[in-house]
């Protein structure tokens, strides 16, 4: 008598499982996601909702202070509500359907839902980088060009240089992406991973991809590369600029303008830098999944903490809006 599978996958799994057709592109996609390790999953179910109701709490909480306080209608404040958005954006794609992974339901994705996915997470990546990179040159320009502030950071500009950002991760993903979804897959649908991403959808085509990887190795040094040596430029000026200071309040006050961001760049480029740079080995899958653990979920949540946490100006105009909503209620009563 055979003896019966230790594990037994789900219906909709096995389904999924089955070598499909060989047409180009498979109708469903199987996440494999942390199914390596099942008594992770229920810890990771609740550490990720956590966090991923921190990241909604706490971005929102960002973006209605810096719209509501006038004191906070600044270059810095307008690109960070760009960026907490952004975050919002970025972890809402991937976060529900990983939350459905990891507790079961179901381990696959469909063919649109994984191609939006990709899209999306291509898109607001590459925007991120630029944006970044932006944020940097308007700290440059609050520390080294002061009494020129204004006018070099003016409301034009910085729509601008917002939109720059937005439409250049756009552009990018567009070809990307695109190219991308044009490769026949012959059928190859099990993508060790916990979201649909570009590089490994290309690793399930049955064609030669060279034409993707150079596109990808190209949108990687203008989107990745380019930005991060502009941050490195500009903090390079900055602390030349702090260490010229005769006072202790000047660098002080320079420290808090800029501690805050330096925090961002670090955590976001740190885990790009460190996945990237693993050797090619299986036994490092594993290990990427929690690197990208954190940049799309731990990030996302831990960036308003650190505007708020170490920043006067959000916390005066927290503190302001708490004031005036109790005594709006006040009044009403």
């Amino acid at each position: 008598m055979p003896r019966p599978p230790i594990w037994p996958p789900t219906p909709s799994l096995a389904e999924a499982m089955v070598d499909t057709t060989n047409g180009s592109s498979p109708g469903v996609f199987v996440l494999l996601g942390f199914s390596a390790c099942p008594s992770l999953e229920p810890i990771l179910f609740v550490l990720v909702v956590g966090f991923y109701g921190v990241s909604l709490m706490g971005n929102a909480i960002i973006a209605l202070v810096s719209c509501v306080d006038v004191r906070l209608h600044t270059p810095m404040y307008f690109f960070l509500t760009n960026l907490s958005f952004l975050d919002v954006t970025f972890t809402t794609s991937i976060v529900p359907q990983l939350l459905i992974n990891l507790c079961g339901l179901r381990k696959t994705i469909s063919y649109g839902g994984c191609v939006a996915q990709f899209y999306i997470s291509h898109w607001l990546g590459a925007t991120e980088c630029v944006l970044l990179a932006v944020m940097s040159y308007d700290r440059f320009a609050a520390v080294c060009r002061p009494l020129h502030y204004t006018v070099l950071m003016h409301p034009q500009l910085c729509v601008g240089l917002a939109c720059l950002s937005w439409l250049g991760g756009l552009t990018t993903s567009l070809v990307g992406s695109t190219l991308t979804m044009l490769l026949p897959l012959c059928g190859n649908n099990r993508i060790n991973h916990f979201f649909c991403e570009m590089p490994l959808i290309m690793q399930l085509a049955c064609v030669d991809t060279s034409l993707n990887e150079l596109e990808m190795h190209l949108a990687s040094f203008f989107f990745v590369v380019m930005p991060l040596g502009l941050i490195l430029v500009s903090y390079g000026r900055i602390t030349r600029a702090v260490l010229r200071m005769r006072s202790a309040e000047g660098r002080r006050k320079a420290f808090n303008t800029c501690s805050s961001h330096v925090a961002v760049v670090s955590l976001f480029y740190g885990s790009i830098i460190f996945m990237y740079l693993q050797p090619a080995k299986s036994s490092s899958h594993e290990q990427s999944k929690f690197v990208a653990l954190f940049y799309t979920v731990v990030t996302p949540a831990v960036n308003p903490l650190i505007y708020t946490l170490r920043n006067k100006d959000v916390k005066g105009a927290l503190g302001r809006l708490a004031l005036g909503t109790c005594g709006t209620l006040g009044t009403r009563g």
